[in-house]
């Protein structure tokens, strides 16, 4: 067998650091061909560090890595999208970071997907510019349930197959989306879906982010598509996210 090549280059979003050693840090890099890795950038946390600036959280940045017996080797870095904001703004950041970590929950490491990449990178851009954090959150939950393979059914009732009409659901995480009426009373693990939170929803399902720039929503319907879709990601990664107390501890204290 050919052997692989001692240095490639890649694009890659840092998803967490953590310090290792006096000068190092460990990085976990999401990247559009080799997914989800770990790797060591030596010397960062040195002042005269000139990597240390395209290596931080959030990042997009061109690297280029060496590769290690145990682990791959950044060289060189040259940041291609910053997303300053995410990291100026404490409560852009706490979005920025339930984001970023529900991608690396939902992902193995080293499983190519370009267009989750691609999905992250929009994101966080978005994140970085939007005046509503809340309704591009779940926009993006929407769409990387979909990329990994959980997509919410919320067209046809998912017990009996029947095409959901305009009157209030019941929603079952359990059976993958909306149930009518008739199959959701009183059935195990379904809760009440108003007409409302179905049609944004379905609207954010089906549209381009730039469909929502104008979509304006009652207080009581954000609440209700966030607790709709956290209690989806809550059944499939059997936890919640660490990040979702201290989003939650933000906003109360802004």
């Amino acid at each position: 067998m050919p052997s692989r090549e001692r240095t490639f280059r890649t694009e890659a979003i840092v998803l967490r650091r953590k310090d290792f050693g006096e000068a190092d840090r460990l990085l976990t890099l999401f990247t559009p061909e080799a997914g989800k890795i770990r790797v060591l950038a030596k010397g960062i946390r040195k002042p005269a560090s000139r990597k240390a600036g395209h290596l931080e959280l959030y990042t997009r940045s061109m690297l280029m890595l060496a590769r290690g017996r145990d682990m791959d080797i950044i060289t060189q870095a040259e940041t291609l999208q910053s997303y300053r904001p995410l990291r100026e703004d404490l409560l852009r950041s706490s979005y920025g970071s339930y984001c970023v970590e529900l991608l690396d929950k939902f992902t193995p490491d080293h499983a190519e997907n370009k267009p989750l990449y691609e999905l992250l990178s929009r994101a966080l851009g978005w994140l970085a510019e939007t005046g509503d954090l809340a309704l591009t959150t779940r926009y993006y939950e929407l769409q990387l349930l979909s990329m990994v393979g959980y997509q919410p059914q919320l067209f046809q009732c998912v017990v009996g197959g029947e095409t959901i009409v305009a009157e209030d659901q019941f929603f079952s995480p359990a059976e993958g989306g909306a149930v009518c009426p008739r199959c959701g009373q009183n059935r195990a693990g379904a809760f009440a879906m108003s007409l409302a939170a179905l049609k944004v929803l379905r609207f954010m399902q089906s549209n381009p982010y730039e469909m929502l720039r104008d979509l304006a929503l009652r207080p009581q319907v954000h609440a209700e598509a966030e607790r709709i879709l956290q209690r989806v990601i809550v059944y499939h990664l059997e936890r919640q996210l660490k990040s979702v107390e201290f989003l939650k501890q933000v906003r109360r204290a802004g």
